[in-house]
């Protein structure tokens, strides 16, 4: 599943393969489509066009709207929305965590009222595993609580204590369903995800119990939700060395392309953010010498592309004044054609971080481009 190439002090290159699209490269950045499509209007089919090798949804959201046993009598997620890649499922657990004001924590799992209409659901860990068993995707996130930060020492314990229990529900309650004759895919993959708030010991504790379950990945969650950028850093320093060296490791929710390579040079295989498509929504776009906002009067007659150094379909076609006035007149084109260009950068990052590791030249990489990608044009 997966293979480690090589490594260049924590950071690493390798493979990745799964029940659907071959051989993926890592580190690899994840095309999150929340509901089975990329906000911005792009489709399965403009993913493989941008350089995507795997694709996220969101079991919370698909299993309100149309519901998971939709996706299930439609053949599965890949045939849903017509993608033969890889597609990762989140358990749930954020959306959970994000609606602090609807729900109620029990150790048999959450009671919260749906976003939509306030009807009552439940969710645990058997039920997200049914719900991801019925969407048919290639990795299942194990169901977990991601804890507010600031947190209590001692409620962040409790939360950790619980959340290795679920895990080991999770895994029973997995291992039955893709051994089921009927199950949408018996291939289906379970990644743990290590919580913890900011408590360094409560991390490694955590990490080294979820590790003695046998996942066939692990997660680090619960960050990139208000804690500094460096107390982040140093949660992934102290969690990285108890993580096991062969399983990929995914860092959930995280970032900006900064993050991203200090990301990597911590060890981490795979990663996922909203933040590259509704940035772009807004019409802040990144490029190789910093981010810009497009709707800046400055851009009003720029006959440039969005970013000179960029090859991808928008920066090959349309100029920066174009793209401002598509944003003016509140054309649906102007997201479109903004969010495929930020997550053909995002995926052309990864690409020239592996092709930097396996070069030998990642900490000039890093040196370069660290910095520079989250200045302000």
């Amino acid at each position: 599943m997966f293979t480690l190439i090589t490594t260049h002090g924590r950071a690493r290159r390798g493979t990745f393969s799964c029940a659907h699209g071959g051989t993926v490269q890592t580190p690899v950045f994840m095309n999150v489509g929340t509901q089975a499509a990329i906000k911005g209007g792009l489709s399965a089919h403009d993913l493989k066009g941008i350089g995507c090798q795997i694709e996220l949804s969101n079991t919370y959201h698909l299993h309100l709207r149309p519901g998971d046993d939709v996706v299930r009598a439609m053949g599965g997620l890949h045939k849903f929305m017509d993608w033969d890649g890889p597609i990762l499922t989140d358990s749930g657990g954020f959306q959970v965590f994000s609606l602090s004001s609807l729900r109620k924590i029990r150790e048999e799992g959450v009671y919260f009222a749906s976003h939509l209409d306030g009807r009552k659901i439940f969710m645990g860990p058997e039920e997200s595993m049914r719900i991801q068993s019925n969407l048919g995707s290639d990795i299942a996130m194990a169901f977990d609580e991601c804890v507010e930060n600031p947190a209590t020492h001692d409620y962040a314990k409790q939360s950790c204590e619980r959340t290795l229990r679920w895990l080991e529900r999770c895994k029973a309650e997995h291992d039955r369903l893709v051994a089921l004759p009927d199950a949408v895919n018996p291939g289906q993959l379970l990644f743990g995800i290590n919580q913890g708030a900011t408590f360094a010991d409560l991390r490694v504790w955590h990490m080294k119990e979820i590790a003695k379950i046998d996942c066939d990945g692990y997660a680090i969650g619960g960050l990139a939700v208000g804690e500094p950028t460096e107390v982040m850093y140093e949660i992934i320093d102290a969690v990285e060395p108890h993580m096991p060296q062969e399983k990929p490791r995914y860092l959930m929710g995280v970032g900006t392309p900064s993050n991203i390579i200090e990301g990597v040079a911590r060890g981490v295989d795979f990663f996922d953010c909203v933040m590259p498509a509704r940035n772009a929504r807004h019409g802040k776009l990144f490029t190789w010498s910093g981010t810009l906002n497009l709707k800046n009067e400055k851009y009003k007659t720029d006959p440039l592309p969005i970013d000179p150094e960029c090859d991808c379909p928008v920066c090959r076609s349309f100029s920066r004044s174009y793209l401002r006035h598509l944003f003016k007149a509140e054309e649906v084109l102007a997201l479109r054609l903004a969010v495929m260009h930020n997550l053909y950068f995002y995926n052309k990052l990864m690409e020239k971080i592996r092709n930097a590791l396996d070069e030998g030249t990642f900490e000039s990489f890093r040196a370069r481009y660290s910095g520079r990608l989250e200045e302000r044009i």
